[in-house]
């Protein structure tokens, strides 16, 4: 297996690869998926933020690789633990693994109490409301309403081993929820509070959940969330669900069942606000976190407690810089797994400060962002390449409005960021002073797995650059051969991580099967979990992700990912984004089905397609040239940003559209759809 050598750290100047040039003079190497893109510019950490950085050595990866499991322990070592482990790692029952075995501990305690004794005052969390409410919650605060609410959900006759279902908008109640289930060692099922009520029932009744916790409505774009009457028309047909909690956040006039429901304030008043945190095995199940799938039942991610936390705690400290007086802004949902990880719990366990938004970046305009980075004074900001490219779309002018001065570092999170994506964010956000942390992980990892490290790694945009300490990954083939440098195949992670996920809920066969069956070899005790991307090393090692594996097109026998087209048409000046997708085409198996946004109100025209196509032909080879481009003012988009490209792939083969319930913008599917049907003779070869 490919490992990552002090050497390879602090090398970056031979060549990138070039397109197709990626074979051996002596024996060509057939390739899983073709590295068709070129992207040679790096940027070491800037001088200034080298000299207060944390970890400025490559050293660490050595002492990481010398003795895995030894660092892991280290780490370890900075939470609060009941009982001490006997054991780090047992491995002996793969892929079923278990960390710090033995040892007992309440996550809430290393996120809470130890914070409350040594800087009560200290604010955890800064909560915007979209309207323009804002509140402060300090770490004696925060301690607080997690008691109350731990022992008003106890009241209700919830313990240890129980699930409890969160269906909420982003108000400082949720991660509250979610630590008073932690302190009760009940485990939390996040339900992200764009889903319909139909995804909500099959969560409930998957995690066979006691209590739902929602709210009366919440607050999206200047409009209210109807999030009571969704939860109510689910819990229909949820039989376990005794009681709902429900939060005032709107004040709106919702149905109250009697019996069943009862309001959180009432919930909350009377109670104490201490209570013993409940003791759990570093085993026991922290959460259940479904994946949300369209063709088959989701799959619920088990994540337990030890390990977990180790992890989250470690790669943000690592990857954020962290420091005592930090400012960190992390836009994600806490209903996904990013929230959970890197809003919660590591967060909090590092004693950080950070600020909670509830709605969208652009109400009441496109600067929401911005001001509320200038307001309270951000020091790390980590968002999402889809954010990002919308931003570039909006233009310069709504960053320039504000001070960004405060930022130190920059990231993004939840699939690759193209290269001229990455400049633009170096540039207009971080002002080129601000190293960005380009970071890959899964709900599955439960943490961030590749990534650099701000004061160590020289970046190049669009790359993920290598695992972080402590962390064993590699690219191998259709064979599970590793790669050269240079070549393309699929993701994979060849040993156990603290965080890793430890079963499907109810489902271990299916765990087995979907993870671990691919590249395994039980036979010879050789456990490899394949997380489902593609990826490319290039010559110096570093790691490029291209996306889903079932989103790699077969043109005329050649494997090209969405990503690597996706990011030739945005590096043309007048695109601000793209999306890319295979259609059924007789000739070559697959042809190119492009939709593109472009910057400044451009209309685009026959003669932009012509210069567009033959842009990615220079870019990246004639093979991968789009067949066909749409112009759209908008790309289908779930509310978490991700882009829809199942519609665009049923949009270009024109079949029935597939369930648009989760879409943020459902209305722009049939317009796309209406421009596809008048592009497609107009633009065929």
């Amino acid at each position: 297996m490919n490992l990552i050598t002090v050497a390879q750290v602090c090398s970056v100047n031979n060549q990138i690869a070039k397109g197709l040039a990626v074979a051996d003079d002596a024996n060509e190497v057939s390739q899983t998926i073709e590295a068709l893109m070129d992207e040679q510019r790096k940027f070491a950490p800037p001088a200034a933020f080298l000299a207060q950085a944390n970890e400025t050595s490559p050293s660490i990866y050595e002492a990481a690789s010398k003795d895995r499991l030894g660092w892991w322990a280290a780490q370890a070592e900075r939470l609060v633990w009941k009982k001490h482990w006997d054991q780090v790692l047992d491995w002996t029952n793969a892929p079923f693994a278990k960390w710090f075995v033995g040892a007992t501990l309440n996550i809430t305690e290393s996120c809470l109490d130890r914070h409350v004794a040594t800087q009560p005052d200290k604010v955890a969390f800064h909560f915007e409301g979209e309207p323009g409410d804002s509140r402060d919650i300090t770490y004696k605060d925060l301690y607080e309403e997690v008691c109350q609410l731990a022992n008003g959900l106890a009241g209700l006759g919830v313990t240890k081993g129980d699930r409890v279902a969160i269906y909420m908008g982003m108000v400082p109640e949720l991660p509250i929820a979610l630590l008073a289930c932690a302190r009760l060692g009940a485990p939390h099922s996040v339900v992200f509070g764009g889903f319909s009520s139909d995804s909500l029932r099959d969560r409930v009744n998957d995690a066979e959940a006691k209590v739902l916790i929602t709210c009366d409505e919440g607050w999206r774009n200047g409009n209210r969330i109807e999030l009571k009457l969704y939860a109510d028309k689910a819990l229909e047909e949820s039989p376990s669900v005794e009681k709902v909690v429900v939060v005032q956040r709107t004040g709106g006039d919702v149905p109250m069942q009697a019996g069943r429901d009862i309001y959180y304030h009432d919930l909350v008043a009377s109670q104490a606000k201490d209570r013993p945190a409940t003791e759990t095995s570093s085993e026991d199940m922290l959460f259940v976190l479904y994946t949300s799938g369209t063709t088959a039942r989701p799959k619920g991610i088990v994540h337990t407690t030890g390990g977990y936390l180790v992890g989250a705690a470690t790669t943000h400290r690592l990857v954020f810089d962290i420091k005592p007086d930090d400012v960190y802004f992390c836009t994600a949902d806490i209903g996904w797994v990013t929230g959970h990880s890197y809003i919660v719990y590591g967060p909090l366990a590092n004693g950080v400060t950070s600020v909670i938004y509830e709605g969208v970046p652009n109400y009441p305009d496109k600067d929401r962002f911005w001001e509320i980075v200038e307001k309270y004074k951000v020091t790390q900001l980590y968002t999402a390449p889809t954010a990002i490219r919308t931003f570039m779309k909006w233009g310069t002018e709504y960053p320039d409005r504000r001070d960004l001065s405060s930022l130190r570092v920059i990231g993004t999170v939840g699939e690759p960021i193209n290269p001229e994506a990455w400049i633009w964010y170096n540039e207009t956000i971080g002002k080129g002073r601000c190293p960005i942390v380009d970071t890959w992980w899964q709900t599955e990892t439960g943490h961030i797995m590749i990534s650099p490290i701000p004061g160590v790694t020289t970046t190049k945009p669009g790359s993920a650059t290598i695992p972080l300490p402590g962390m064993s990954a590699d690219i191998v083939d259709d064979e599970g051969n590793s790669v050269p440098n240079g070549s393309g195949g699929y993701l994979v992670l060849t040993e156990p991580w603290p965080g890793m996920l430890r079963t499907i809920y109810k489902d271990p066969d299916r765990f087995k099967d979907v993870y671990w069956s691919r590249f395994s070899k039980p036979d010879e005790k050789k456990w490899v979990y394949f997380a489902g991307d593609g990826a490319k090393k290039d010559l110096d090692g570093y790691y490029w992700l291209l996306g889903r594996v079932d989103d790699v097109m077969n043109i005329s026998g050649h494997r090209i990912s969405t990503l690597e087209v996706e990011s030739a048409l945005v590096d043309h000046q007048a695109v601000a984004e793209a999306a890319v997708v295979g259609r059924a085409d007789a000739t070559t198996g697959q042809a190119i089905a492009a939709f593109v946004t472009l910057k400044g109100g451009n209309p685009g025209g026959p003669e932009l397609i012509a210069e567009l196509r033959e842009h990615v032909a220079v870019k990246i080879g004639k093979i991968a040239r789009p067949a066909s481009i749409v112009f759209t003012d908008e790309l289908p988009k779930t509310r978490s940003g991700k882009i829809m490209r199942r519609l665009l792939r049923d949009i270009s083969e024109q079949r029935k559209l597939g369930d648009v319930t989760t879409l943020a913008n459902a209305d722009v599917v049939n317009e796309i759809a209406h421009r596809a049907a008048s592009a497609a003779s107009a633009q065929a070869d």
